[in-house]
């Protein structure tokens, strides 16, 4: 299944695509949240014909395929490559950090680059979906815990991130910095996480293009090393690390500027577009 949530900021209503028309779960379901997201509820929404549900007309806004999320947790230099291009070691364990829950809007909504900022860069990730409590997993057991996967754009300000003292997250959390979706993308749909290409566009110039297949740490070796820190929650979301060909690591570096247009694509996950704007 492919679900989505559609609609106006903070009032979204839960939806699946049947191909490419959006339908409304609104009967079944309050929304796509934590709370629907463990097997029996999936199982659940699976067995629905979705030709019985009510088709949304227009095109509406796609909001963040997950609401009230939990955690936001982000691995850092999970690329062999992006690491090189960065000039940072392989790392020995995944570098976490976390991304304000206040930073996620929808896969299409605009990016505001915050005040005073010129060091703004993009980051297409495969994102993670937790669909049950996890803790102290084996990475052979991890992936029993997903719900789905989806696409994040970790978009990043490296003078805040790097040159302001302190943790990344200073750099990964303004506002609107963390566009997810279109959908989530249930895990019986995607056999094989560590299989899937990935691209991320700049004003139609190809920036990015990579693999899962090259992460340092698999999605399930994550999962097993975060649940031994802190209890995984339905819900949370997990976004994996980028590959090559930010903007940070350009010669010169490069940045957005207002105006500019980002599109994401995760092999059978969608595709994201964001404009960039000005924060007030």
């Amino acid at each position: 299944m492919k679900l989505v949530r559609y609609g106006k900021t903070g009032a979204e209503k839960p939806g699946l695509m049947h191909g490419d028309s959006l339908r409304d779960l609104s009967a079944h379901v309050d929304d796509i949240t934590g709370a629907t997201l463990d097997d029996a509820s999936l199982a659940r929404l699976a067995a629905i014909d979705p030709e019985t549900l009510p088709e949304v007309a227009g095109n509406p806004r796609i909001g963040p395929c997950v609401g009230n999320i939990g955690k936001f947790l982000c691995i850092g230099l999970n690329y062999s490559d992006h690491a090189a291009e960065t000039g940072a070691a392989i790392p020995e364990h995944p570098i976490l950090f976390f991304k304000a829950n206040s930073a996620i809007v929808g896969p299409n909504d605009t990016v505001m680059m915050p005040r005073g900022s010129t060091h703004t860069d993009w980051e297409v990730e495969l994102g993670v979906v937790i669909g049950k409590a996890a803790k102290y997993v084996s990475k052979e057991d991890a992936l029993d815990y997903v719900a789905g996967y989806c696409i994040v754009n970790d978009v990043s300000e490296r003078h805040f991130q790097t040159q302001l003292t302190g943790q990344w997250t200073k750099g990964k959390s303004p506002d609107t910095f963390g566009p997810t979706g279109p959908w989530l993308v249930t895990k019986d749909e995607v056999p094989d996480p560590q299989n899937l290409s990935m691209s991320c566009d700049v004003n139609g110039k190809r920036m990015q293009t990579g693999t899962t297949s090259t992460m340092i740490f698999t999605v399930a070796e994550i999962i097993e090393h975060l649940s031994h820190l802190f209890t995984l929650h339905p819900g949370d979301v997990i976004s994996t690390g980028t590959p090559p060909g930010v903007g940070m690591g350009m010669k010169p570096p490069t940045y957005l500027k207002v105006g500019d247009v980002m599109e994401l694509e995760i092999e059978g996950l969608g595709h994201q577009r964001q404009e960039v704007g000005e924060d007030a």
